[in-house]
């Protein structure tokens, strides 16, 4: 199996549930992970990353750690620094309309969302809101193509197209399709060679769908024009994933594969939670499992099963811790203090 993994952690792109995937890995193996100074959940995002964001890491005593999976905007002569030039380099991609939806709702007090109603009204008339200058103005367009540390701002010519796809294509070796999340973790799987429970997963940081919003055909086609950068991006990426799966699986084993990961998810819930899937986060009663709420999301979270034994608690309450608890978790634990 891999062990050194670089992930570009993509906001709104069930990265968080496959963030708990490298955290379950990294711990169950004794990994080290490149986390930020002081144990944060950012690599001081949004700024491009360098490698002296990273606790442990300094130029006098430069040192590596197997696994970057932290909120970083990309920068890859400074990832380099700190993992093993062997690493496996890899991110998730989503549809930049669904994308931007939830950022709308997730981000609402982000300057440019904070004033305008609704998404439609956003979308009217952008520049009434938005500003290339506002610091946080990435969440409100291109904000993968700012994560890949791109421009958001920079104009869409086939060329300069071209010359971005051609540079993520360079740095990474797989880009994963959030709307194809299993058969995006079956072709992980094979690629870090990895045994098929180390990428089962439940998915974390999601929104009630109370909170989503319908869009009519007219947003959508606003939303792709104002996110041309991220469009042009996930529309390649989408089409080669599936060049891929064609050229190195086949669909018919891509079938198998999906099924047996969904059969070994529906036991795990089984034999995990109660009721069988996530619930709202005032339904949430062990306080330590409840993720953050952000915005005007609410995201849900999961009750595991009481009376289980010690292991298979252990591994049930892996699979659902959220994300900012399972990160300072890790932390402490890689930074404990050694008693003098």
């Amino acid at each position: 199996p891999k062990t050194d993994i670089v992930f570009l952690k993509v906001h709104k792109s069930a990265s968080s549930t496959v963030m708990n995937i490298l955290f379950r890995f990294g711990e169950t193996h004794n990994l080290t992970f490149a986390f930020p100074l002081g144990g944060g959940n950012q690599l001081f995002y949004p700024h491009h990353f360098l490698a002296r964001f990273v606790q442990g890491f300094t130029s006098r005593s430069p040192r590596q750690f197997n696994i970057l999976c932290h909120h970083m905007r990309f920068l890859q002569p400074e990832v380099q620094k700190v993992v093993s030039s062997s690493a496996i380099y890899f991110s998730i991609l989503r549809n930049p309309v669904q994308l931007m939806e939830s950022s709308f709702a997730y981000y609402k007090g982000a300057s440019a969302f904070s004033r305008a109603r609704s998404l439609e009204e956003f979308l009217r008339q952008p520049y009434h809101y938005y500003s290339p200058t506002d610091g946080d103005r990435h969440y409100a367009r291109n904000l993968m193509a700012f994560d890949f540390g791109f421009n958001p701002d920079g104009e869409v010519s086939a060329e300069r197209v071209q010359l971005m796809l051609k540079a993520i294509e360079a740095s990474f070796d797989l880009l994963l399709i959030s709307e194809y999340f299993d058969e995006s973790m079956v072709l992980l799987k094979e690629m870090l060679c990895w045994d098929l429970d180390s990428v089962v997963s439940f998915p974390l940081n999601i929104r009630d769908s109370s909170t989503k919003s319908r869009l009519s055909d007219t947003i959508v086609e606003k939303i792709k024009d104002w996110n041309r950068l991220d469009w042009e991006i996930y529309t390649h990426f989408n089409r080669t994933f599936w060049e891929r799966i064609d050229r190195d699986f086949g669909r018919e084993r891509m079938q198998r594969e999906v099924r047996a990961l969904r059969e070994r998810q529906a036991e795990l819930a089984r034999t995990c939670l109660q009721g069988m899937g996530s619930v709202a986060p005032k339904d949430i009663k062990d306080s330590s499992l409840r993720p953050l709420q952000h915005g005007n999301a609410k995201i849900l979270g999961y009750n595991l099963k009481q009376g289980l034994d010690k292991e298979t608690e252990r591994m049930c309450r892996r699979l659902v811790t959220p994300e900012l608890q399972y990160s300072s978790a890790l932390y402490k634990k890689q930074f404990a203090q050694k008693p003098p």
